[in-house]
């Protein structure tokens, strides 16, 4: 009998890279896909496609697999650039990476592995999925300080029912071992920290191609004018850096942070102190809800949830939820949530899925 087909998507990173490995090691007949999703400035000194193709070829090379390329940037442009660029035209702070994986790497990728005759993918994400009684789980990643289920958090059985995580079960210590030790070229590369259509570029900077500069007043809770803002999608509720507020002569040397954004006013309010009281929040409500099971929690359910992803769990409850929004409450006051990043809930290791912070 033929092996399965399995087809892999490969970033030029060192975790997609060892997920081919690992596939291929166990005996499925591996094909590499590598993905493209962005070509308006990719020639630019901070988008890093050609470098990360270049390194996928020597990749493939050396497990011995076929690698493919395929160009998504319309469907990116159109699925999550486009929802990007509106939730910052909002005031919001939208995490595209979520979106991406939910329309792009198991949507249009998974699309496109089954027409090449392939049941199942794989990625290099630090997740786990498990087929129970009730359908299929989204498992948080055994190593705790890598797991990505957060960005996952909005895939559907149809989608979890065909995606393998080779990595779930390592450490990201073990993953670099693999890749130095099967003599893959990309074993010590650092990990990207962005989209790619960003990259490391300034972000301000590339916003506002996109987006238009609408300057109003930056003032203090108490109505004190402090300065200007260049407009309010620029900035970010906690927000430290870059908002542009000088030490106030005979004030507290205390930094500034983004505590509100008066839509209505266009107005950015800012405050003294790590600590400031309007930097704190004991509840939340969230939108556009994502059920990994199909199913929503009930309400009244203690579980714990993460409001961006580099954040440990925090104990909540549903105060109320319905089949577009929910509250969330949590046993202690939290510090910036911000609206347009995720809600994800967790019972255990289990990833239940989420919605949009209002």
């Amino acid at each position: 009998m033929a092996a399965e087909r399995i087809v892999v998507g490969l970033s030029g990173g060192v975790d997609s890279a060892v997920a081919a490995l690992l596939l291929k090691r166990a005996g499925y007949q591996v094909v590499g896909l590598f993905m493209k999703n962005w070509e308006d400035d990719d020639d630019d000194q901070y988008c890093s496609t050609r470098e990360d193709l270049v390194d996928c070829a020597s990749v493939a090379d050396v497990i011995g697999i076929d690698l493919e390329v395929v160009n998504f940037a319309a469907e990116y442009k159109e699925r999550v650039f486009a929802d990007f660029l509106a939730e910052y035209s909002a005031g919001r702070t939208p995490n595209p990476d979520v979106l991406c994986n939910a329309e792009i790497k198991f949507k249009a990728f998974l699309d496109h592995a089954l027409a090449l005759g392939a049941r199942r993918i794989a990625t290099g994400h630090y997740a786990g999925v498990r087929e129970g009684a009730a359908g299929f789980e989204l498992l948080r990643a055994a190593d705790r300080s890598k797991d990505q289920s957060y960005f996952l958090h909005r895939l559907n059985q149809a989608q979890l029912s065909r995606v393998l995580f080779p990595l779930a079960g390592l450490k990201k210590t073990e993953v670099r071992r693999l890749a130095r030790e099967a003599g893959l070229p990309v074993h010590a590369k650092k990990d990207s920290t962005g989209i790619c259509f960003i990259g490391e570029r300034p972000f301000r900077e590339f916003l506002n191609r996109y987006l238009p500069r609408k300057p109003g007043p930056m003032r203090t809770p108490e109505g004190r004018v402090v300065g200007e803002h260049i407009g309010l999608a620029f900035y970010t509720i906690g927000q430290r850096k870059g908002i542009g507020v000088g030490g106030i002569k005979g004030g507290s040397e205390d930094a500034w942070y983004v505590a509100v954004k008066d839509l209505a006013k266009n107005e950015l309010v800012v405050v003294q102190g790590h600590d400031h009281p309007l930097l704190y929040t004991c509840g939340l409500n969230a939108a556009d809800l994502s059920w990994v099971g199909g199913i929503a929690p009930a309400s009244g359910a203690a579980l714990t949830a993460k409001t961006r992803y580099r954040q440990a769990d925090t104990p909540c409850r549903i105060a109320s939820i319905g089949t577009q929004a929910m509250r969330l409450e949590f046993d202690g006051p939290q510090w910036a949530i911000t609206p347009g990043q995720s809600a994800v809930l967790y019972h255990g290791e289990v990833c239940l899925g989420g919605g949009i912070i209002q």
